[in-house]
């Protein structure tokens, strides 16, 4: 069986201690986009920031009673698909321009992506790399 999504079907999903802060770093410095943005004040409800090259996260302010899991804010992971090496290249500079903590430098690896880790200011961490995965190919 063959499909073809046309939405975002995995939303990777986190809390920040600082909602709006997370998403004005992802936006500056990695160049994630907003979708949608929810709540009052400095509190995050829900937020949506799109990957320019297809999917999407969501986030959310932490200590809020209508989470549907407790996790604790600014930890986890996140690897998100770039289309080359000069792409990585340019999105690594740009990460470091804006703050974020190299956890492992630029490299290419043996099964062929070329990529690197960093953390955001409140400790996420996001890798991003060149190796699109056998999910991608149809697997």
């Amino acid at each position: 069986m063959t499909t073809t999504a046309t939405t975002t079907a995995l939303f990777p999903c986190f809390t920040y201690d600082d909602a709006r802060g997370a998403i004005r770093f992802l936006v500056e410095a990695f160049g994630f986009v907003e979708a949608a943005v929810y709540g009052e004040g400095d509190r995050v409800d829900h937020a949506e920031l799109a990957w320019p090259y297809g999917g999407a996260v969501m986030l959310g302010s932490g200590g809020r009673d209508d989470s549907p899991v407790e996790m604790p804010a600014g930890t986890g992971s996140a690897y998100l698909v770039v289309p080359d090496a000069a792409t990585v290249d340019a999105l690594y500079d740009r990460a470091v321009a804006h703050g974020a903590t190299v956890t492992r430098g630029i490299r290419d690896e043996d099964y062929g992506s070329h990529g690197f880790t960093c953390r955001d200011p409140q400790g996420v961490h996001w890798s991003f790399g060149t190796y699109r995965g056998q999910a991608a190919s149809g697997v």
